[in-house]
């Protein structure tokens, strides 16, 4: 996947130098095949995130998005143009955006981000998709792998979603794109939330930031730590219950901040089980599970959070539970069939 996506933005990087679209960044693995563990054994799928840059005589801002009610926190990105008069005189092949004649633009230079994949000068997220699509399509046949895999491209709104396969082997890949906070590990991206969210908006996205700390677990945790043989194990029961994976996710994370690394030995796994479990059990009773992330000054120093996100208030992924009794009952109910 790594060797495929480094190949798909080489070309790109290529094919896109004279145009205005957003500038792709190295692919970054996330999710749970990239952080060591999946709760499928068989048929996992591969997720990548696609940093994107503004163009030249570009710049994007993020702005928090208030309205609504939806959970977490949701941004827009504003795209504006900006004045490249002084590359002009150095020479560069770039018709300033903001004082060269319409006219002379249409004519002699691509359009702007703005009249591309944007909605009302925000960068739009379904626009984006299709452009993906398009692009991974085209770019396919100069890839090495399109000599012996199959490409087969499948729906998504939010992201590109395509399978590859070779005789009876295949796999899935997930590309959603975003932009980084700042220099920090923390992007908004397209993928998508629980809550129906429009084209312009662009959820915070901490798969980066939770890579980053399970990566860094493994050169703390001895050799024989079974913390992601707990996670996998517990994620792939959950598959029959209405508990989702990054709620065990969250609450392993938890238990790993709290429980020295030198207690996940695989003599003490029943024991994890059990505190995991306990966890679980608690968090459900006081209808509360904090986000690990969103409001945690416990993260390793390696990972960079922007400055705010510690002082946000913490999220309730349980929030759902307070809000809905019977909803509770029944997670409650499912719990002790666990």
């Amino acid at each position: 996947t790594t060797d495929l996506m480094d190949n798909f933005i080489m070309f790109c990087g290529h094919v896109l130098s004279d145009t205005f679209y957003p500038v792709l960044q190295r692919a970054i693995g996330v999710g749970s095949a990239f952080e060591g563990w999946s709760p499928r054994e068989k048929d996992v799928e591969y997720q990548v995130l696609v940093p994107m840059t503004p163009p030249r005589g570009h710049t994007f801002h993020l702005e928090l998005d208030s309205e609504g009610q939806r959970p977490g926190r949701n941004f827009r990105v504003r795209v504006e143009l900006e004045c490249t008069c002084t590359r002009e005189q150095q020479g560069e092949n770039t018709l300033c955006f903001l004082h060269q004649p319409e006219e002379e633009l249409r004519r002699n230079q691509q359009p702007s981000l703005l009249h591309t994949l944007c909605t009302d000068s925000y960068l739009d997220v379904e626009k984006t998709s299709r452009w993906f699509y398009q692009l991974v399509r085209a770019a396919w046949p100069a890839l090495p792998q399109s000599h012996t895999w199959h490409l087969v491209m499948l729906p998504s709104t939010r992201s590109c979603k395509f399978k590859v396969s070779k005789g009876k082997e295949s796999f899935c890949v997930e590309m959603f794109f975003g932009v980084q906070q700042g220099d920090s590990d923390i992007f908004v991206s397209s993928q998508t939330t629980d809550a129906v969210t429009q084209s312009t908006t662009w959820p915070e996205n901490y798969a980066v930031a939770e890579m980053k700390f399970f990566r860094h677990i493994a050169t703390q945790a001895p050799r024989d730590s079974v913390h992601l043989k707990c996670l996998q194990l517990l994620t792939h029961i959950l598959l029959g219950f209405g508990f989702s994976t990054y709620t065990m996710k969250t609450v392993v994370m938890h238990q790993l901040n709290t429980i020295p690394l030198s207690l996940w030995r695989r003599r003490y796994f029943l024991q994890r089980l059990g505190d995991i479990m306990t966890y679980l059990h608690c968090c459900l009773h006081e209808k509360c599970l904090d986000h690990f992330v969103i409001g945690s000054n416990r993260f390793p120093q390696e990972i960079s959070l922007p400055p705010d996100i510690e002082s946000v208030e913490p999220l309730n992924l349980f929030h759902h539970l307070v809000q809905n009794p019977s909803a509770h009952s029944q997670a409650m109910s499912e719990f002790e069939d666990l």
